[in-house]
């Protein structure tokens, strides 16, 4: 669908990522789809980011916008261009941003003034989305995680000037803590620090000071919103998201159905003509050096605890006897790390491992594989099942967050109506997960049964396209 002739709105996205420019993680995923995906419902949105080391040789082919001096330690400008079809504003402060290192850290852990970083991308925001920038002004500001939470704060406390915002929180975990003597320092008003407002256990966080001030709050999946205001997952900021109550919803993400899809693959397949799935395998197969009788599992992950592969050495032994295989692709946590190289060693032929990210890779291993697995104990929304979904790549995940939103269980009713995806297992430890996977490997055996579920995957809505008009009627009700 091409973009809407007529403009609705128009929207600031403020976020400290954003694909291709830079990315961490996820969140840059979802800041570089959603502008293409609401210019097809009529919303004008620009990104905002900031002009790391690595970026600040774009600006040589952008306009200058803005001009912010002192901020906070030095002086700064707003650059302006097009990338990747995407309109972005890069925040050109080098005493802040122009650092050899990633945009969190650098060799030495996190950088000591991120709070500031941070606040000053944040600042920049709720000025432009006041005053507007080159005859253009947003009637949303959307700031995206802790990074950009004291946006909506400096809108709020400064004047909003008719400027509605969205506060969305892609990961609770991460939540911008500074001390409470950094108050002045970033420019927050003394009268705010309260328990109702800024302040937070003793300290500040700016994704909390985003939560009380913006006027809509979104999670990336539905169910992650319901499981913000319970202790085990709100991580001390349950509370304030409970007391937000009907302001806070949950709209899933989707994936770039042009940049994931098999049938864009090397050995092309559909739901319709499945034949390529089976030589992707066995090219796959090849490339690990694995000769899989039963289902071949992938996992592309980080290694952490979080994404509960942890639990791989205490379910992976049942799996490979029974005739499962698996193909390892990620890093993180050298324990885990070595964890997963200790299973490949130990079934050597039958588990295969990859440490690093290779994007190439994961869409070989997406293309090839039979299931793929994501045990995490919290996944706010999470792609990798909706990868999994969208190549017939089974997925066999958790109860949690957005896994629990996207897959359907294999249960005799599901499978009765015809409607199972995937298998979702709880509670997230080694004996559900070990059942799980049982229950995959006779899925597995039934290979009509099989086929069946690998096509209702495929055919599962998983683009942009339901959540962008989802997004625009949050910003309609917010600007009405």
């Amino acid at each position: 669908m091409a973009a809407s002739s007529e403009i609705r709105g128009r929207v600031l996205s403020v976020a400290s990522e954003c694909v291709p420019l830079i990315k961490t993680g996820g969140l840059a995923d979802v800041v570089g789809a959603l502008p293409a995906a609401l210019a097809k419902v009529g919303w004008d949105m620009r990104v905002l980011i900031p002009a790391y080391k690595a970026l600040r040789s774009k600006i040589d082919k952008m306009d200058e916008v803005w001009r912010e001096p002192g901020l906070f330690g030095g002086d700064a400008k707003v650059f302006s261009g097009t990338v990747a079809g995407i309109q972005v504003m890069l925040l050109d402060a080098p005493h802040l941003f122009d650092r050899e290192g990633g945009p969190y850290s650098g060799p030495g852990g996190d950088w000591f003034d991120n709070a500031r970083r941070f606040a000053a991308l944040s600042w920049v925001a709720a000025r432009i989305a006041r005053e507007g920038v080159e005859g253009w002004k947003p009637d949303v500001l959307h700031a995206h995680d802790w990074q950009a939470g004291l946006a909506p704060a400096y809108l709020e406390y400064n004047g909003a000037d008719g400027v509605a915002s969205v506060m969305t929180v892609h990961n609770i975990a991460f939540q911008g803590w500074a001390p409470a003597s950094a108050l002045t320092d970033l420019r927050l008003p003394f009268e705010q620090y309260h328990p109702a407002a800024l302040e937070y256990y003793g300290g500040l966080s700016s994704l909390k000071a985003g939560l009380v001030t913006a006027d809509a709050v979104t999670t990336v999946s539905p169910n992650y919103a319901r499981e913000l205001m319970r202790p085990e997952f709100g991580m001390g900021l349950e509370g304030v998201i409970a007391a937000r109550g009907a302001a806070v919803s949950g709209i899933l993400n989707g994936i770039d159905s042009e940049v994931w899809s098999p049938e864009h693959e090397p050995v092309p397949y559909s739901a319709k003509a499945m034949k390529g799935k089976s030589e992707n395998r066995a090219a796959l197969c090849a490339e690990f050096g694995l000769n899989v009788p039963g289902p071949l599992a992938i996992l592309v992950s980080r290694l952490t605890d979080q994404k509960g592969i942890d639990l791989l050495e205490a379910v992976v032994p049942d799996f490979i006897d029974a005739g499962g295989g698996l193909a390892v692709l990620g890093s993180g946590d050298p324990a885990l790390e070595a964890a997963v190289k200790r299973l490949q060693t130990r079934f050597d032929g039958r588990v295969g491992v990859k440490i690093g990210y290779d994007e190439a890779l994961s869409h070989r291993m997406f293309a090839g594989g039979d299931a793929v697995l994501v045990p995490s104990r919290f996944e706010p929304c999470g792609l990798t099942q909706i990868y999994g979904l969208a190549y017939g790549t089974v997925p066999v995940v958790s109860a949690v967050g957005g896994l629990a939103d996207t897959v359907i269980d294999a249960s005799p009713a599901a499978i009765s109506a015809g409607v199972a995806t995937g298998i979702v297992f709880q509670p997230v430890d080694a004996l559900a997960f070990a059942q799980a996977l049982r229950g995959l490997i006779g899925l597995y055996a039934d290979k009509k049964l099989w086929t069946q579920i690998q096509k209702n995957a495929m055919k599962q809505d998983v683009d942009w396209a339901a959540s962008a008009a989802k997004y625009a009627a949050l910003y309609e009700g917010l600007t009405k």
